[in-house]
């Protein structure tokens, strides 16, 4: 009986070993596919506000972290797009913290000499039917941004009709434009001081 015993004990342990060599396996191949995902999603979104023809470099590898207050509170990511190893623009994820229904995640694509490539908001709570409008599979406002370039002798023109500026509000909805207009003002100028700052800035992951 006590030779039967130790038979089973060893199968069981055997069992638990190859199912735990079997789950981590899984584990695994399924972080592989969830990471590839995600750099998929990525990079599809980065095409959308920087055009793939401006730089040949890895974005995902010039990754900087940065506590700037004109991207907004805490600590954004900053993506230095090279072309040849000279960095011409840069993705910077910047926050809208006056939304009507709270903060606007946004990503802004802007060069060097401050024009907007694309823009895009990556998470909000607005309102259904009114301040969604900012989603582009709802309108192409957030499309009016591209081509355009921020400085300091034209930040007037950087808000909504509403406040003498040169972009829309929506029917109904003001604070959520207005908010997403000077989230991407802001984005602008900073990202014009960005080369100065590359030697003293964060990488990811660091």
């Amino acid at each position: 009986m006590l030779k039967t015993i130790r038979k089973h004990g060893i199968t069981l342990a055997l069992f638990a070993a190859g199912s735990t060599g079997l789950t981590a396996a899984i584990n695994q191949l399924t972080k592989s596919t969830i990471d590839e995902q995600a750099a998929i999603q990525q990079k599809t979104l980065f095409d959308q506000v920087l055009p793939g023809n401006r730089y040949n470099n890895n974005l995902s590898e010039s990754c900087y972290l940065v506590n700037a207050p004109a991207l907004g509170k805490g600590t954004h990511r900053v993506y230095i797009a090279r072309q040849d190893d000279r960095p011409v623009a840069a993705i910077l994820e910047a926050t809208a913290p006056d939304g009507y229904s709270g903060a606007i995640q946004l990503l802004v694509g802007v060069d060097f000499t401050g024009t907007v490539l694309g823009t895009r908001v990556t998470e909000h709570h607005e309102t259904p039917g009114l301040g969604d409008k900012i989603e582009l599979r709802l309108s192409d406002w957030i499309t009016h941004f591209s081509g355009k370039t921020i400085s300091a002798d034209n930040t007037s023109h950087w808000a909504v009709k509403k406040d003498g500026g040169d972009f829309d509000q929506f029917t109904g909805a003001t604070i959520t434009p207005r908010a997403v207009v000077n989230a991407v003002k802001r984005a602008g100028l900073y990202a014009q001081t960005l080369p100065a700052q590359l030697p003293q800035l964060s990488a990811c992951g660091e």
